[in-house]
């Protein structure tokens, strides 16, 4: 078998859409990873709060969304709700929701488990000490759950960044989509396919290193135990 990777390497075409898939893949990647964080981060305090009927939601929403396959909630964001809602936004922008709304179920489980794991002598000694139970959550609760979970966190981001592949099936020219047009001009699956493998493994290495760096700037103080 004879192996032409240079008929991708060698067309400033196919390395042009390469490079805007890849730029089109992070640049959801992060976008969606953020606003799901922040989703998370209000369902997870709904529930930590115990917030009436709104608790429940956010129970309901989290359950919806974890047992259900991402493809499913990306056809139904972008091509069932718009039917019932009317609106029409470009392909990008309905990945870009639906993966907010994926990422943000995810996260919120996540988080939740961290508030668990916030030693109950640190909540118990604010609280005699008269601290108002919301700037307890947010000084002392909150910033140690992200901490301690920021592992698992750093791993499901990495995870869903993985799965973004599946946009190309509404229409978005990410990196697989790329791949997918390059593969249909030159007949050379192997080729397109094990470049496609190494682009996303850097950039799943890319990412996994500058979160690590981030964890260090954010949590200066678990080094300084």
């Amino acid at each position: 078998m004879e192996f032409r990777f240079f008929e991708i390497y060698r067309s400033q075409e196919y390395m042009g859409l390469l490079a805007e898939g890849a730029a089109l893949s992070s640049a959801l990647a992060i976008g969606s990873g953020l606003l799901g964080f922040l989703l998370a981060a209000v369902l997870s305090s709904l529930r930590y709060f115990e917030v009436p009927g709104l608790r429940h939601f956010a129970t309901a929403y989290v359950e919806v969304i974890r047992n259900t396959p991402l493809i499913v909630q990306l056809f139904f964001f972008a091509f069932g709700l718009p039917l019932l809602v009317g609106y029409a936004w470009p392909f990008w922008a309905h990945a870009l929701l639906a993966l907010t709304i994926n990422f943000s179920g995810y996260f919120s489980e996540i988080l939740r488990a961290g508030y668990a794991a916030v030693p109950a002598g640190q909540v118990e000694a604010a609280m005699a000490l008269g601290v108002k139970k919301l700037t307890l959550f947010r000084k002392v609760i909150f910033p140690q759950a992200v901490a301690a979970m920021y592992s698992s966190l750093n791993s499901q981001f990495i995870f869903l960044f993985l799965t973004t592949g599946v946009i190309a099936e509404i229409g978005v020219t990410d990196l697989t989509s790329a791949g997918l047009f390059i593969d249909s001009r030159t007949f050379r699956s192997f080729e397109v396919f094990i470049t496609l493998t190494v682009i996303y493994i850097l950039l799943a290495l890319a990412f996994k290193a500058l979160l690590n760096g981030a964890y260090y700037q954010m949590f200066q103080w678990k080094r300084a135990r």
